[in-house]
């Protein structure tokens, strides 16, 4: 999931000032892990990186006009946030407005009574967010989050002149993604950028593989906890796909020392050193700060993952995060539920929230902005983002989030050792369908 520090110069961390050159001020200050969030009274967590300021601006806004009903913001990153916020709902202390990515988090806060029933209470947000986006907060046809944030596809995106100067082109299908890994390698770059350190990005290649292959029922068995579920065919395909893609060096030999968090795949891909970059829409921001003359020179091009010739899924669908979502928590005091209400319904996807998204290059799944689309340096990556989902037949949610966190770690951990060698694809079926 996703939203990373906007840290990045080409290929190393730096400090985050890159806002600026987007025509947004610099981005809110990071909570070291030492320190933690905000705790008591009316509270809210949330991500540092990606488009936290957007989030920023309008916690500045609602505090500006409401002095007696401030929230207090803590930014976290993406991994320490994950850990504080299960300690958090576990001992009853969650902050009034719970950020997180819906799937089975969600629905295991609803079990619980964790969260606020909103139905009924949020209609100014949902009245402007995408509905395929908006019914990702909804357990049993009720609502109990709303979409916070940007939406976020995974796309493909390349180093156009690392492509042009290797003579190869934007790949169709996996067959041309792995015909290029050779030619790439005489070239003398990497082929494709992998943070294979942070486990996470290597899902993205087993959920697109998977869908192509075989559709999105094939993993909807899998969140529906049918036996042997993770038997099919599809993901032991998928799943040789990505050994042929490794023993072809396409990630190079040392992808297990690159993270997501120091935007390290980012970098390689911005600098020219790799030529494919996997990767959510969350990123585009990194990209843009690190080269922006490379961006607006078209450098950095972008689509769909490749089809996967003898598949039956649909190439139009998309995985990744259809947007984060805020709850509210059901501990917090009533007069603070009402408050972080009254702050969904004022701020989300506010006018100058939108704005904002799109100067920062991100996306509101918000209905009607195709105008809004057209504007600026990045109108043609906004619109390709926007019309990715808004025309997908099916948008399948990161699956680290969309089943149990048992199962999301064991996951992540029995794939990475796919990636590595130490698990043949038929072992990973065992594993996985020994959690089921």
């Amino acid at each position: 999931m996703r939203l990373r520090q906007v840290c990045l110069l080409v290929g190393v961390l730096a400090t985050a000032t890159g806002m600026a050159a987007c025509g947004a001020p610099e981005q809110p200050a990071v909570i070291p892990a030492s320190s933690g969030p905000p705790a008591g009274g009316l509270t809210a967590w949330s991500l540092s990186g990606g488009s936290d300021i957007v989030l920023d601006r309008s916690f500045d806004r609602w505090n500006r006009d409401h002095p007696d009903q401030e929230i207090e913001v803590g930014w976290l990153e993406n991994d320490v946030y994950k850990d504080e916020i299960r300690k958090a709902i576990d001992d009853g202390t969650a902050p009034t407005l719970v950020y997180g990515w819906a799937g089975s988090d969600l629905a295991g806060y609803v079990a619980d009574g964790d969260v606020l029933d909103l139905t009924g209470r949020v209609n100014p947000v949902l009245d402007k967010a995408l509905p395929a986006v908006a019914k990702n907060g909804t357990v049993d046809g009720r609502t109990y989050a709303v979409p916070a944030n940007q939406t976020q596809p995974v796309l493909l995106y390349h180093n156009a002149e690392v492509l042009q100067e290797a003579g190869v082109e934007p790949p169709e299908t996996f067959e041309d993604l792995l015909d290029a890994v050779p030619v790439l390698r005489k070239a003398g770059v990497r082929p494709i950028a992998l943070a294979g350190g942070s486990r996470w990005p290597e899902l993205m290649y087993l959920q697109y593989l998977t869908d192509r292959i075989g559709g999105p029922e094939v993993f909807q068995r899998v969140v529906a906890g049918e036996p042997d579920a993770w038997s099919d065919p599809a993901f032991v395909e998928a799943l040789h796909q990505i050994r042929a893609l490794v023993d072809a060096g396409a990630f190079g030999d040392d992808f297990t020392e690159v993270t997501a968090d120091s935007n390290g795949d980012v970098g390689m891909l911005a600098s020219g050193s790799a030529a494919f970059l996997l990767q959510g829409a969350w990123i585009y921001p990194d990209i843009v700060t690190a080269v922006p003359e490379v961006v607006a020179a078209g450098g950095i091009g972008y689509g769909a993952f490749p089809t996967v010739d003898g598949g039956v899924g649909d190439p139009e669908n998309v995985v990744g995060n259809p947007a984060n979502f805020w709850s509210v928590s059901a501990s917090a005091s009533p007069a603070d539920q009402q408050a972080a209400i009254d702050f969904l319904n004022a701020e989300v996807y506010s006018e100058r929230a939108v704005d904002t998204f799109l100067t920062v290059r991100t996306v509101p799944p918000v209905r009607g902005i195709e105008e809004s689309l057209a504007d600026g340096d990045s109108a043609d990556y906004l619109r390709a983002v926007y019309e990715m989902v808004d025309s997908a037949p099916h948008f399948q949610l990161s699956w680290d989030q969309a089943v149990p966190s048992d199962q999301a770690g064991a996951l992540l951990e029995h794939l990475h050792q796919v990636f590595t060698g130490e698990l043949d694809p038929e072992g990973f079926v065992d594993a996985m369908n020994d959690t089921l």
